[in-house]
């Protein structure tokens, strides 16, 4: 006989524990469900972030990279000039038509080299609009990124701020209780939290059915649940059932 009521105590504590230790995670699930999205809003834009300020360094980098052809071309422009003019000069002290000839040449090859240049000018710089233009539109959206981020942050500081203490107590709370439930029960009970969005792993049994699923529980499973001799799970759902006095909640009238 005593070895049986030391089974049926060990089993109701067990319950029990297993019980307070989902009031407590429920409880941290309440200040998560506040936070709502936000931490992984703030972690979104913060990647936007990154990858618009990448982008801009290299839209940045392809301008430099444009408008230093640009200066080459204007640089190569500027050369043919000052050949054109001197090569005029020479013309006037040509002593026959072959030189005449030579000269004319040149004059007309830096003439041709000066009209490909300023072709070349004009679709770098029409390159170098287009680039411009991509830009200031990154740099606009990465404004707006940082004013959400901005904002964002300080919703969910506030939120960090209102709840941080009692989250802090929450989480010593649980991993107080946790050390008193054996690995086995752990294992089970993280396992079934993480199957359910609403991190019910344990439950009662209200108006006869699974407080988790909903789903009806036969008389005879109630008694067993009631009695606390072993640890009986929903067959539908597979949450652990608990009595309403462990749970602490009074009988009805």
């Amino acid at each position: 006989m005593a070895t049986a009521k030391k089974e049926v105590s060990t089993v109701e504590q067990k319950l029990r524990d297993l019980f307070d230790l989902q009031t407590v995670d429920s409880n941290l699930d309440k200040i998560q469900i506040l936070k709502g999205e936000l931490p992984m809003e703030v972690e979104d834009l913060e990647d936007d972030i990154k990858g618009l300020e990448t982008r801009i360094a290299k839209l940045n980098k392809k301008i430099d990279e444009i408008e230093g052809e640009i200066s080459n071309h204007k640089n190569n422009i500027a050369t043919s000039e000052t050949l054109i003019e001197r090569y005029k000069k020479q013309l006037d002290e040509v002593k026959n038509n072959r030189e005449f000839e030579a000269l004319t040449k040149e004059i007309e090859l830096q003439e041709l080299e000066i009209q490909l240049s300023n072709k070349k000018i004009g679709e770098l710089q029409g390159a170098k609009e287009a680039k411009t233009d991509i830009k200031a539109t990154s740099d606009e959206r990465l404004a707006g990124k940082h004013t959400d981020l901005e904002n964002k942050k300080v919703e969910l500081e506030k939120i960090i701020a209102k709840t941080e203490k009692e989250e802090k107590t929450l989480h010593n709370k649980s991993a107080k209780a946790r050390k008193s439930i054996e690995e086995r029960l752990l294992k089970s009970y993280d396992k079934i939290r993480k199957n359910y969005r609403n991190g019910l792993a344990v439950v009662t049994v209200e108006r006869n059915a699974c407080g988790g699923c909903y789903n009806r529980i036969p008389p005879q499973i109630q008694i067993e649940i009631g009695m606390r001799k072993n640890i009986v799970a929903c067959e539908h759902c597979g949450r652990i059932l608990v009595d309403n006095e462990i749970a602490g909640i009074e009988p009805p009238e």
